[in-house]
């Protein structure tokens, strides 16, 4: 019998064990980085999701108070801060910043693209009623920041209103105004 010369000595094999453990604390350390990155990450859809949840009811309890003042002529000059000429066009101009808060609301929480906004605003853009109360709001939008995404979609609807009225009494309206390039 032939006697083997040992290649693992005391060394070699502590040297073999070290590399082992390197290699798992290694993976370990990586690991625990990747655990934390996914935490974080969930933390932030928590936060998102608590956000887009309040806005839903906050618009909730802007649409229901917004009809308590369609509803009551005696409520709704409190939330308006323009002359109309009657409670029934007060009631209009309440009526037609719900359909426009609930389009921007649609945007905000992600059931509508920006494009499809636009779709909508060209709707509303259509009706006699709606252009009324653009107008009497314009100074309302005068306070925005000029680079909030509300003053965005104003613009949007300004320029919808301008392309319409240059295409004049066209039978294929839906497709007047190109959506801007610019995003809020």
């Amino acid at each position: 019998m032939v006697t083997q010369n040992s290649v693992w000595s005391p060394g070699l094999a502590a040297t073999a064990g070290l590399a082992f453990a390197v290699g798992v604390l290694t993976g370990l350390t990586a690991r625990q980085r990747r655990t934390e990155a996914l935490q974080r990450e969930l933390i932030e859809v928590k936060r998102a999701e608590s956000r887009r949840a309040s806005l839903v009811d906050y618009q909730r309890l802007q649409l229901d108070l917004l009809e308590r003042a369609i509803d009551d002529p005696e409520l709704a000059p409190v939330l308006s801060t323009f002359e109309t000429e009657s409670s029934a066009h007060l009631r209009q101009h309440l009526f037609a910043n719900a359909l426009y808060s609930n389009a921007i609301f649609g945007l905000r929480i992600g059931v509508a693209t920006r494009e499809e906004l636009h779709g909508h605003l060209r709707v509303l853009c259509r009706s006699a009623t709606f252009r009324k109360y653009w107008e009497s709001t314009r100074p309302h939008r005068a306070s925005l920041r000029d680079d909030s995404e509300e003053a965005s979609i104003g613009r949007m609807v300004d320029k919808l209103i301008q392309d319409m009225d240059a295409a004049g009494d066209t039978e294929v309206w839906w497709v007047v105004g190109e959506l801007p390039e610019e995003s809020a």
